[in-house]
């Protein structure tokens, strides 16, 4: 890959990405979400960050598809610091005294209330620790199916690198998560199953549009990348 390529939209992919992974974790820390449905005994409950954050793997998709592992990597990265930087951010917030009036009508406990998972830790590590993971699992699962299929089968490949990277995700951000006290134990297995179902269904059912997006960019782009010598370390630089 020619690491000094212009690519027209390369940037802006990069820029819905990271956007999608910090909105949807200040949902994830402000509402959890109940469907009043149960599948096999289990109640359908997730925590509102669900319903965006399938999108960053939808993008995460492309941006391997396209541009190859290597590129992905970046941005992998460029999400995990923005998040941080974000975290930092809310947690700054919290600390500093809050006007009185501003006191009167919201205060302290509601900003606690709605943006404390975002402050004090719980969601961030959470999510860190799976995102991380799993994004790097659904890029490195795709790049290598991809060689493997001589780029055939696209559909295939980006529901099996979804359900690796998905089951990542979502059982270490839940376990975390739960762990520092952002969510109840007796939700653990709900949020669990829920997120992981959710997320992967939306990737199955959007996989039209993602196939429209890929091979629009591949023509526009002239670059279809495939990871045959790539080093898959995520510390590579």
């Amino acid at each position: 890959m020619n690491s000094h390529k212009p690519y027209r939209f390369f940037d802006v992919i990069m820029a819905v990405f990271v956007t999608v992974l910090v909105v949807s974790n200040i949902a994830s820390s402000a509402k959890i979400i109940d469907l009043n449905f149960n599948l096999f005994g289990v109640p359908l409950a997730f925590d509102a960050g669900t319903i965006l954050f399938p999108i960053s793997y939808i993008f995460g998709d492309i941006l391997t598809e396209v541009y190859g592992y290597k590129r992905s990597r970046r941005v992998i990265w460029t999400g995990f610091f923005c998040l941080a930087l974000a975290s930092g951010a809310f947690w700054l917030v919290q600390t500093l005294p809050g006007e009185a009036n501003w006191q009167t009508y919201a205060g302290d406990a509601s900003y606690a209330a709605i943006l404390g998972g975002m402050a004090t830790g719980g969601i961030v590590f959470g999510s860190l620790s799976g995102y991380w993971v799993g994004e790097f699992a659904n890029s490195f699962v795709l790049a290598k199916m991809k060689v493997m299929t001589n780029g055939r089968w696209l559909w295939l490949r980006t529901i099996s690198s979804t359900l690796v990277g998905e089951f990542f995700d979502s059982t270490i951000f839940v376990l975390v998560a739960t762990s520092l006290g952002v969510f109840p134990w007796e939700l653990f297995t709900t949020l669990v199953v829920t997120n992981y179902l959710f997320k992967t269904a939306i990737e199955a059912l959007m996989t039209p549009i993602t196939y429209l997006i890929t091979n629009r960019l591949k023509a526009v782009e002239s670059e279809d990348y495939f990871d045959r010598d790539t080093n898959f370390n995520p510390f590579s630089a």
